[in-house]
């Protein structure tokens, strides 16, 4: 019998100690062993738990708990849990984690920690998606060429609802708060940050690259507006929040924001609460990862393949190199990124105004590759909406900020990615 210690007993971890009980026959046959959860930590033990196992307030006594063979970690936050799980791995003991805050931030640490000691974590991206499970082994034979993936599904749900029925975005927020996909400080999900803790991960697994999340172009959806959503359509674009991995002549770059893509392709097809993570690999091209991103089961599924595959004995490195990658790469500088872009800027409608843009774009090295001009809500006022030609970030960043100072511009100047 292998028992389990549950470190946070919230949706996940009820959900992990339901499934280990209620499905027990066939998790056993699966796994040759029965597992059995035997502890859980919560903060409060006043309050009402829907589980059926022993709880307590103290990590500690879990961790040094001569029953417990497995560690797994749901609490959620960075260095209180580093903390729990670092003693855990030193004291030999197999953990399993859904924290992306923590590996995040730790990977690198955690690894050298554990050495032969397994240390998984599956559902920290992506929840019910096995992504983690196919880079380190499924796709192991490849050179991984990118990695594009819709890693949030409250923005996904957000961003369906005002593309399909043309929603603002203050009222989709307030409907995904009402529904419980968007916290009350929505900011994690919305800002960008909780998929950009996932592509960090997925990031070290592909190129290990060692990159935190202040290293890399963090941003969200909080600035898309209709008009945003009618031109992309217009153009055969939808907008997503993407975080993406890939390699370049300089490096790899890593970054997450909102995204025009083409219509057409499979992940812009993606549609609702749902996840979605495609993959090119060198010799198997472009592989397609879609599923629940999120909830108590799904999460939960991803945590116990990870005690099912401890318990069979497989293991392997963390982040899957037996031996250190030595292939060069590195993290190319956010303001040394290339991409095509989109514009929008509020001007004053008279002559010459559409001069003035498009040299101040071509003074900073940036040709347009298509215009459009929209109305405005004041009359003598219009919206003009640009694509571009590649072009680095800093030399769009030094254009956006010429032309906040150009008199003829009226309001901020909004900018998103186009990634064909």
């Amino acid at each position: 019998m292998v028992k389990v210690g549950i470190l946070g007993v919230g949706t996940v971890g009820e959900s992990v100690a339901k499934i280990l009980l209620e499905n027990a026959d066939i998790i056993e046959a699966r796994a040759g062993r029965k597992i059995v959860p035997v502890l859980g930590v919560v903060r409060d033990l006043s309050k009402k738990r829907n589980v059926d196992i022993p709880l307590t307030d103290d990590p500690m006594a879990l961790i040094e708990s001569a029953e417990v063979d497995i560690v797994v970690e749901l609490m959620g936050g960075v260095e209180e849990p580093y903390r729990l799980v670092r003693k855990a791995l030193k004291e030999k003991k197999p953990v399993v984690t859904a924290n992306k805050a923590l590996l995040a931030y730790h990977r690198y640490e955690l690894q050298e920690i554990a050495g032969e000691t397994p240390l998984f974590y599956e559902a920290s991206v992506a929840g019910g998606i096995p992504i983690i499970g196919a880079l380190r082994n499924g796709l192991s034979a490849n050179h991984i060429e990118s990695i594009k993936g819709i890693m949030n599904g409250t923005c996904n749900y957000m961003l369906t609802k005002m593309i399909r029925e043309g929603v603002e975005y203050e009222r989709v927020l307030r409907e995904a708060q009402e529904l419980g996909y968007a916290e009350a400080d929505p900011t994690f999900d919305v800002g960008g940050y909780d998929a950009a803790h996932k592509l960090l991960i997925l990031g070290s697994i592909a190129y290990g690259i060692d990159a935190k999340p202040e290293d890399i172009i963090i941003e969200g959806i909080e600035n898309i507006s209709p008009t945003d959503v009618e031109f992309a359509r217009e153009f055969g674009y939808e907008i997503k929040l993407l975080g993406i991995a890939k390699k370049v002549e300089e490096g790899v770059e890593m970054r997450v924001h909102a995204t025009m893509i083409p219509a057409e392709s499979m992940i812009a097809k993606v549609d609702g609460v749902m996840n979605a993570v495609s993959v090119v690999g060198d010799r198997v091209g472009e592989t397609m990862f879609y599923g629940p991103g999120a909830g108590g089961d799904a999460t939960a599924s991803a945590v116990i393949a990870d005690i099912v595959e401890i318990v069979r004995g497989n293991s392997g490195p963390m982040l899957g190199y037996k031996k250190g990658l030595e292939s060069g790469l590195h993290l190319v500088p956010p303001s040394k990124i290339r991409s095509q872009y989109y514009l929008k800027l509020k001007v004053i409608d008279r002559p010459g105004v559409l001069a003035a843009v498009t040299s101040t774009l071509g003074e900073h090295g940036i040709s347009v590759e298509s215009m459009l001009q929209k109305p405005s809500r004041l009359a003598d006022r219009v919206r003009l909406l640009f694509t571009t030609h590649r072009c680095r970030e800093s030399e769009m960043k030094g254009a956006i900020e010429a032309l906040k100072r150009l008199d003829v511009v009226d309001d901020s100047v909004t900018m998103i990615r186009i990634e064909k």
